[in-house]
């Protein structure tokens, strides 16, 4: 017991001597978290992003003919493709749940026998509000061809649409940026910070004390990365925070299961970042491979453009980005109040990232002290 002890008074130095190196000096405090305020409060206000693919299901309860021609005007643009074609209507929670499709064409029973009877026939629309941006255009084009279609009817009772948008009501895009941005902007610093650790203690000349320390390689790894971690659930926080009170944007899910999702992906983030830091002789060296990194994991995360919308070979790729699932964890967990199981498959590429990255690291670390 007093060796266990001893071997967590040895990583808690270890912790407390980062701590100090990143937190001594105000303008270090200034750079942690003043970036991560104000890129959030300039992302929720100025960005926003348009994507052309429009994955649909219908579900078609009239099956007549009004109900197959308009389906055929839908299916005859281009810009949407039909994804699955329903039986029921508590299938829609499913597909809609699952992210497959954008948005829900539901024809209900009598739709083709009210437009027989001189009535007007209503047509339900519902769009994955979490993709806001993307199903405010896919909305509109829907209205642009029933309008079409309405027209070819001439004077008779025109179809309307009924439109309900989930998770987003109003369609702001700021609601699903906005989510998104606390494992973004929290993975800059703290894959920033991992990477400059151990390429910061050789370049300032420490690493030769480190070597000569009592501490294991895993001792090391420990106390090299829970003070990115710390700082990147606290960054998380904020922005969090920012998207609570600031905007408004409720959260609809589990507090303690969208911090558990954010600990397990700054854990592999932190877990890349180390395996950069031991591989590298400099800070700048750490800085270039970090930066190499960032753009590509931020393009491949589905931040932008839905990653059903990059081709397959990309998709692939991004099972390794922890980025994305991340991302996806935290969206599902805020907008939409999924629970364990609805995102159980989210924490599997991270952990796998952080049980690969982590070992890594350490055996880097071994090298480097043998």
């Amino acid at each position: 017991m007093p060796a266990f002890i001893a071997y967590l008074v040895s990583i808690g130095s270890l912790c407390r001597k980062e701590f100090l190196a990143l937190l001594k000096e105000p303008s270090s405090r200034v750079i942690l978290f003043g970036p991560v305020l104000l890129q959030a409060l300039l992302y929720g206000y100025g960005a926003t992003y348009d994507v052309n693919h429009a994955p649909y299901a219908v579900l078609d309860q009239s099956r007549g003919a009004a109900s197959t021609e308009l389906l055929a005007r839908i299916d005859g643009t281009g810009v949407f493709k039909r994804e699955a074609t329903l039986n029921a209507q508590r299938e829609i929670a499913q597909v809609v749940d699952r992210g497959s499709v954008l948005l829900v064409l539901h024809f209900p029973s009598d739709f083709d026998a009210r437009l027989a009877a001189g009535q007007q026939a209503p047509l339900q629309m519902i769009l994955d509000g979490r993709n806001s941006t993307t199903a405010g255009a896919a909305a509109a084009q829907i209205n642009a061809i029933v309008a079409t279609y309405n027209q070819s009817r001439g004077s008779a009772p025109v179809v309307s649409v009924a439109r309900r948008a989930w998770y987003s009501p109003n369609l702001e895009s700021r609601w699903n940026m906005m989510p998104a941005l606390i494992a973004a902007l929290s993975l800059i610093q703290t894959l920033l910070l991992s990477s400059l650790s151990v390429a910061r203690e050789r370049e300032q000349g420490t690493f030769d004390q480190l070597l000569v320390t009592p501490l294991t390689p895993i001792q090391i790894l420990i106390g090299k990365a829970l003070p990115p971690m710390v700082i990147g659930v606290a960054q998380a926080t904020i922005i969090l925070l920012i998207n609570r009170f600031w905007f408004q944007i409720p959260i609809n899910g589990s507090p303690w299961l969208l911090y558990l999702g954010l600990v397990v992906f700054t854990c592999a983030t932190v877990g890349i970042g180390l395996s950069i830091s031991a591989l590298s002789l400099s800070m700048q060296q750490a800085m270039l491979y970090t930066f190499l990194l960032i753009m590509p994991m931020m393009l491949l995360s589905g931040l932008l453009t839905p990653v059903s919308n990059m081709p397959e070979s990309l998709q692939i790729v991004t099972y390794a980005n922890p980025l994305r699932f991340g991302m996806d964890l935290v969206r599902r967990v805020y907008l939409e109040g999924a629970g364990l199981r609805e995102v159980a498959f989210d924490f599997v590429p991270m952990l796998m990232t952080a049980a690969v990255t982590l070992p890594l690291a350490a055996w880097l670390f071994r090298n480097r002290l043998s």
